[in-house]
Order: C-alpha cells, then sequence, then structure tokens
C-alpha cells in the first residue's frame, strides 16, 4: 500500500463527500475513513459534502441518521450544508434509469435470489464464482436476453421487475487508487451484469451512488477498501451515462482483535458508545491514522 497525497491534483474545485447509511451505529472504522475524507478535502482547499444513503426502508431509521450527525460533528468534521438525502431524490435516479433503458444498456431481470442462489452452488458451476460474502451473486450470462431483442417500457410489463446493467464481457476496467495504486478488473469474470434498479421501485447503491457522485460534481471519492468492486461496476455507470468518473481513495478497513473487519454488530466499538464512555476525539487519533 502506497501512501496517499493528502491534497491530490485536480484541474477543478475538489469536491469530496460523506456518505454514510444509517443502518447502524457508525463505529471506528467508519471515523477513520470519514477523517481521512476530510483531511484530504482541507488539504486541497475543497468542499466536503455530506449525503445520507437512505434507500434500505428495511434497514434505514432516524435515530441512526441522527446518532451519525453527532457522531460526525463530535469527531470535529465539517461540511457543506444542507445534508443531502438520497430518498428525497428518487426523480434524478428514475431519470438517469430512463436514459440507460433509452440506449440499451439494461434489460429486465425476472430471477429471484434463489435462482442465484442455487445457480452459484450448482456442481458445474466455475470453483471460485462465488463473490465475496457482501458483494452481488455473479450473474449467469447464459440468463440475459439476447442483446437486439426488444425491452419492454420501464411500466409497461403490468409487474415490479429488477432492471440489470448488461456489461461488456472480457472488458478490462482500470483506475488509479490513492491508496492502494492500479486497480483493475474484468467484465464478466470479476463480476457480472449487476442490478440498477429493483423490483421494490428504488435505485440499486451502485446507480443511486453513481447518479449523485455525477450530479453533485464529486471529484474524488473516499470509502472503504470492500468498496473496489463496486467502483468498477460505477465507472461503467458514468460511461453510459456521459458523466465524468470521479478520482478514488479507498482506504484498508479497521479490524478487530480477530482480524475481523468492524461492522456496525461491533457495539463496543460504535462512536456512540465511545463518546458515551468519556473518550474523546484527540484519543481516537492513533486509531484513526492510516
Amino acid at each position: 500500500m502506497r501512501t496517499a497525497p493528502l491534497a491530490p491534483t485536480s484541474p477543478q474545485p475538489y469536491v469530496g463527500r460523506l456518505a454514510p447509511s444509517p443502518t447502524g451505529l457508525l463505529h471506528l472504522g467508519h471515523a477513520r475513513t470519514f477523517a481521512l475524507a476530510a483531511a484530504r478535502a482541507n488539504a486541497a482547499g475543497g468542499k466536503l459534502l455530506l449525503r445520507i444513503d437512505d434507500l434500505d426502508r428495511a434497514r434505514c431509521r432516524p435515530e441512526f441518521t441522527a446518532a451519525a450527525l453527532e457522531d460526525l460533528a463530535w469527531l470535529g468534521l465539517d461540511w457543506e450544508k444542507p445534508v443531502i438525502t438520497q430518498s428525497e431524490r428518487l426523480p434524478l435516479y428514475r431519470n438517469a434509469l430512463a436514459r440507460l433503458h433509452a440506449t440499451g444498456r439494461i434489460y429486465p431481470c425476472y430471477r429471484s435470489r434463489r435462482d442465484l442462489a442455487e445457480a452459484l452452488s450448482a456442481p458445474h458451476e466455475t470453483p471460485g464464482a462465488a463473490p465475496a460474502a457482501d458483494d452481488e451473486p455473479l450473474y449467469p450470462a447464459a440468463w440475459r436476453p439476447a442483446a437486439d431483442l426488444a425491452l419492454p417500457a420501464l411500466d409497461a410489463t403490468g409487474r415490479a421487475l429488477n432492471w440489470r446493467f448488461r456489461v461488456p464481457d472480457e472488458h478490462e476496467l482500470r483506475f488509479d487508487d490513492a491508496l492502494l495504486g492500479t486497480q483493475t478488473a474484468v467484465c464478466g469474470s470479476d463480476f457480472g451484469d449487476f442490478l440498477v434498479w429493483r423490483k421494490d421501485g428504488l435505485p440499486s447503491y451502485q446507480l443511486a451512488c453513481a447518479v449523485d457522485d455525477a450530479l453533485l460534481g464529486v471529484t474524488e471519492v473516499v470509502r472503504g477498501a470492500d468498496l473496489v468492486r463496486s467502483t468498477f461496476r460505477q465507472l461503467l455507470l458514468f460511461e453510459a451515462l456521459g458523466a465524468p468518473a470521479p478520482t478514488y481513495c479507498h482506504a484498508p478497513l479497521l479490524t478487530d482483535e480477530h482480524g475481523v473487519r468492524l461492522a456496525k454488530r461491533h457495539a463496543a466499538l460504535a462512536l456512540a458508545t465511545l463518546r458515551a464512555s468519556g473518550t474523546t476525539p484527540e484519543e481516537l487519533g492513533p486509531r484513526l491514522a492510516i
């Protein structure tokens, strides 16, 4: 891993962002990534946006949003006002979906999660094809409709549908990460056709994130290293939507004493818990360094 310069060079004013998802309490790992994002924005003389990624209706809760705002302020971070909330931006994501539909970059998906799980567990599947536990499964290319098949209208089928982005198979993607160096992936092998719209009427993380970063003028995305593969998907979306891609800085993940990466289930390391125990942001400093 190389040391990232704190002030990346860019021909346009620096715009960074914090993007917590209010599905639980923020922990030390979030604090380290957000502190890095703030430091890079400050060193570049730029601005920092705060976006609440609250599209997971089943798990996002207002109290977690409130706690995240308190945690970020307690850390001494500052951001542009007002706070941006994804759940208030649905028409923008729908417009992007319509553009992808008009250019034939997506197709309707009638397969269920159970279908995918059974396909991945079948003995004829390629060993190692299963993704990381928190990543989207590799969608079988055999399930794609023909590329020249006419698409149904977005709302004309009479039923709720998932929509997937058709990746260009065997196309290699590459980007230079400020911390991790050059990253590469091959479409169709390292990841497959991915969801851009869910049948519950909401955009996927990939689409919402790419649309927001483009429309908000984000020039650099600082986030955890677990999202490197998502970056490749979002690079395809930027290209398909005719938007310039930001640069990226993926921070290494913090782990607990057993080497397991921190998650929102690590309540003892939640920032709210540490605040309540009397811990100060200054005392966290050494643990947040990269």
